[in-house]
């Protein structure tokens, strides 16, 4: 079962890996209210002023993993569901990861400042969650990739500018009228660097290039150093047949995958041995 688990969560898109990482973690945060009485949201969600962010900054990127209810988490994950499978036809799975957490965190960054800028704002206690900024930083994105590309929205087709300039006008329109304020705001931080990342990258500039070298950087802290083989002399002959053998394997291997995966399509991922599932996960992870 936990093989099962591990290899469908393996096979899953990015914009799918978050959209599980954030109903899990609004589920266990549920259950942790309503069983034991105690939420664990108050240590990663955003504060509205500068001290509380201080005490706790990597709210800056936490807050957007919890959700106030139900209807924020699931229109929250339909959108990045739609909106990241335009954006991964297009693009990576880096390039998705730097719009979402620069719209996280460009968000958040505007809610902070708001809040101690703004005077009717100067006085109010709250505090940001919700994935809004990073999923309206993917939407805005692919709106001024491709603003004239068409999508269906239930009988009729619609340009994706139009989607866009829709979410950004809800958006200002709801400040002053319809309450959340600071989410508002978060929305509109997200947006705005959605649309900016997008038209740099049509003039050929990738402003998530940095974010990219400090994310790779700190995983490299965290993985463990290889030890390095000693030299040796090796003959060209040897080191032929050696090829060689390293060939006649991978073309093994992908023979073994070509089958598990035929029988996969006739009969379901259920039908597969444990051998052949753990054969399948750990052929995934190498590649």
């Amino acid at each position: 079962m936990a093989g099962g688990l591990q290899y469908n969560f393996a096979r899953l898109s990015i914009a799918e890996k978050l959209i599980a990482i954030n109903v899990l973690v609004f589920i266990l945060d549920g259950l942790s209210l309503a069983l034991l009485g105690n939420s664990v949201v108050k240590w990663f969600q955003l504060p509205q002023d500068f001290i509380g962010f201080l005490s706790q900054p990597w709210s800056l990127v936490t807050y957007s993993f919890f959700h106030a209810g139900i209807g924020h988490v699931f229109w929250n994950m339909i959108m990045l569901y739609f909106a990241g499978r335009i954006f991964l036809n297009l693009f990576d799975t880096q390039r998705f990861l730097n719009v979402y957490f620069l719209g996280v965190i460009v968000g958040g960054a505007v809610f902070l400042l708001s809040y101690n800028v703004f005077p009717t704002l100067l006085d109010t206690q709250t505090a940001l969650v919700g994935a809004s900024a990073g999923v309206t930083a993917v939407l805005i994105f692919v709106c001024a990739y491709i603003p004239n590309q068409e999508v269906r929205i239930i009988f009729f087709n619609v340009k994706l500018w139009h989607v866009g300039v829709f979410f950004v006008l809800v958006d200002l329109i709801q400040i002053p009228y319809g309450g959340n304020v600071g989410g508002r705001l978060a929305h509109l931080g997200g947006a705005a660097l959605g649309y900016i990342y997008a038209r740099q990258l049509l003039k050929g500039n990738d402003i998530g290039a940095g974010f990219t070298k400090i994310i790779n950087g700190i995983a490299q802290l965290f993985k463990p150093r290889e030890k390095k083989a000693p030299m040796k002399t090796v003959y060209k002959k040897k080191a032929a047949k050696n090829k060689s053998k390293a060939e006649y394997d991978k073309e093994a291997n992908q023979r073994k995958i070509d089958a598990i995966l035929d029988k996969i399509s006739k009969s379901g991922y259920e039908s597969l041995s444990k051998a052949e599932k753990d054969f399948l996960f750990k052929a995934g992870k190498e590649d």
